[in-house]
């Protein structure tokens, strides 16, 4: 595979054209450098336990919703605790509401499950796609039409849709509440409950104090391994500065605006465009266009992306949305002065969740590699099947050991920081992604609650059977793989 890196190059550079962001180093802070020394002695004391269930989910994002819903319906007690005020994590918190490919490269559906569930069970005026006629189309008119609308990629039209943040919350809720999940809001797990090798709660602070709660499962939803880590499993941070898929950015979203007229202007003056690309970096020192979201009326920025910052350091975190305010101020005055479709632009919301892409992986009994993505075959233990990055690459097969930790008992993980390499990473991150791994970890962890096991010793038959039920889709390993599309087929 003596190749594989100017190729994975290659598809990066290809994604980082699209996504049309500056990308800046960390430079300068602030605030000076913390002035802390030292340490204090925290005084042992007695914890109240607020309750205790069968599957405790940390992290209400998209992978905790999912992963929730999953054990509740296979009858598991099920709570979930969310830090914030709602559930959805960056696709609702993060305003990253550009839900990235769900469908392969010829127009079939493959992240199904809670992914298809909670998107069709949006109101039409939610969201915002092609229709699904049109997805696997590769005729170049309809290409460009939604490629500008984020839902067509190297030529092919994909299932990629934008959607309403308030929507998706107030779903994502109803949804839980209905399968008889408890939901615990503005609750931060800080330190895992440990017993004989395995994670058996946390214990979590509020505006009541310190509390703990106790699950026969944990899963693991935080995006940023914090509870596996702090339990000691093992884990992996290979961040690098330069990559768009290893920075960070608060997105934000503008009102007022007149996106058809944009969207005209970028298509049918390719020099205007570049001269406003060219006239905001000389300006402002960085820039980014907008993006298409569920309305005419209103754009979508996802960036600037920042590297260099750690989101596991508050003084990086702080900085970040520091600059992030300043950007979105900026950009609002520049596209109002020189911005086709931007001149009653209104700065409308700034997300209240900061967009990190990558911390910590978890180091699992397996883990999806950048070697596999040629052989699109099912594993044995398929939990879900990706799209993959570039239709040079057939789909990928997610495997259940990607969410076990190699020894720590009790615990799943699911969402970005499941256990991949850091090329695969740069699509398992996306919203989609922890759909489906949240999924099978919920799943995963009813059936081992309900059967007094511990995750690894579940049976997988029953696990993939379940999943099935559920609505996923899933291959059976003796099925020939699916063909990649060749150059031709891609152009």
């Amino acid at each position: 595979m003596a190749d594989d890196k100017p190729k994975v190059q290659e598809i990066r550079q290809s994604e980082n054209r699209f996504l049309g962001s500056d990308i800046f180093e960390s430079g300068k802070y602030v605030f000076s450098a913390r002035n802390g020394r030292g340490s204090v002695t925290e005084p042992a004391r007695d914890v109240p336990v607020y309750h205790e269930c069968d599957v405790l989910v940390v992290g209400g994002g998209p992978a905790g919703t999912a992963a929730a819903l999953a054990a509740a319906r296979t009858g598991a007690d099920v709570v979930v605790m969310e830090r914030y005020n709602h559930l959805g994590g960056l696709s609702t918190g993060g305003v990253v509401i550009w839900i990235d490919r769900m469908t392969d490269w010829s127009g079939n559906l493959v992240i199904r499950g809670f992914a298809e569930e909670v998107l069709d069970r949006l109101p039409d005026e939610g969201k915002a796609g092609p229709d699904r006629t049109l997805w696997g189309r590769r005729d170049d008119a309809l290409a460009k039409y939604w490629r500008l609308r984020t839902s067509a990629f190297h030529g092919i039209v994909t299932w990629a849709p934008t959607i309403d943040p308030e929507r998706l919350k107030l779903t994502s809720q109803e949804m839980l509440i209905g399968a008889g999940v408890r939901i615990v809001y503005h609750s931060w797990a800080a330190v895992p409950i440990l017993e004989d090798g395995a994670v058996t709660g946390v214990i979590f602070e509020s505006k009541e104090g310190r509390q703990a709660l106790k699950a026969k499962v944990v899963v693991d939803c935080t995006g940023d391994g914090d509870v596996f880590a702090r339990a000691g499993a093992g884990f992996e941070t290979d961040i690098e500065e330069g990559d768009v898929h290893h920075s960070m950015n608060t997105g934000f979203m503008l009102g007022g605006v007149d996106m058809q007229t944009w969207l005209d202007f970028r298509l049918n003056d390719e020099a205007g465009f570049s001269q406003i690309n060219q006239l905001g970096r000389e300006t402002l020192g960085f820039f980014q266009a907008p993006y298409v979201s569920w309305r005419d009326d209103i754009a979508l920025f996802l960036g600037p992306r920042q590297s260099g910052l750690s989101a596991l350091n508050v003084d990086d975190i702080t900085e970040v949305e520091i600059r992030s305010h300043r950007f979105m101020q900026a950009h609002c005055e520049f596209f109002r002065q020189h911005a086709p479709g931007f001149r009653d632009a209104y700065m409308l919301l700034s997300a209240p969740q900061l967009g990190v892409r990558h911390t910590r992986r978890l180091g699992g009994l397996g883990r999806i590699e950048r070697g596999q993505w040629s052989a699109g075959q099912a594993l044995p233990d398929e939990v879900g099947v990706s799209p993959s990055m570039s239709p040079k690459f057939p789909v990928i097969s997610v495997p259940y050991s990607a969410l076990v930790p190699v020894r720590l008992n009790g615990l799943l993980a699911a969402g970005r920081h499941i256990s991949c390499d850091a090329n695969s990473h740069g699509f398992m991150r996306e919203i989609p992604q922890c759909w489906l791994t949240g999924h099978a970890a919920g799943a995963a962890a009813g059936i081992a609650a309900n059967r007094a096991l511990q995750p690894r010793d579940i049976d997988i038959a029953e696990l993939q059977a379940t999943l099935r039920k559920q609505g996923v889709y899933l291959r059976d390993p003796s099925e020939a793989p699916a063909r990649a599309l060749d150059a031709a087929d891609a152009s």
